[in-house]
């Protein structure tokens, strides 16, 4: 694989571009989503409201990252989802699902983390697939 097939992509819609991480890397038709947090785009802070407006906050910013790069929802095929609490895993299954189409839904790993950055209570971080 040569560097031509590998594309580093940051829109700046969500987190500043200046970050030293990729929002997205694309691997042919491959795109790996960064981990995503309940983040109000265009500020470092955190949506209120507990773990259900940062699980609202944390999808809203995937489609948003997906959205800038030509793809959507439907095109993500794994997710990997990091809880402060593994205890909140029902209130966050309940925002996740209604961003997919019932039997349309990701792999899916879970799991309960120490600590997140910045406090949060939820990050998610996918793979979609170009075509999907």
């Amino acid at each position: 694989m040569t560097t031509a097939n590998v594309e580093f992509l940051n829109s700046g819609k969500v987190l500043p571009a200046s970050l030293p991480f990729s929002e997205a890397v694309r691997v042919g038709d491959t795109v790996y989503l960064s981990g995503q947090m309940g983040i109000v785009p265009g500020e470092m802070r955190l949506a209120p409201g507990g773990i259900r407006e940062q699980s609202r906050q944390t999808m809203e910013n995937i489609s948003t990252t997906l959205h800038a790069h030509g793809l959507s929802m439907r095109n993500v095929v794994k997710c990997t989802v990091m809880l402060a609490d593994i205890s909140d895993w029902p209130a966050f299954n309940e925002v996740y699902r209604a961003y997919f189409e019932e039997g349309r839904f990701p792999a899916r790993s879970a799991f309960g983390a120490n600590a997140l950055a910045m406090g949060g209570r939820v990050e998610v971080e996918c793979v979609a697939v170009v075509g999907a």
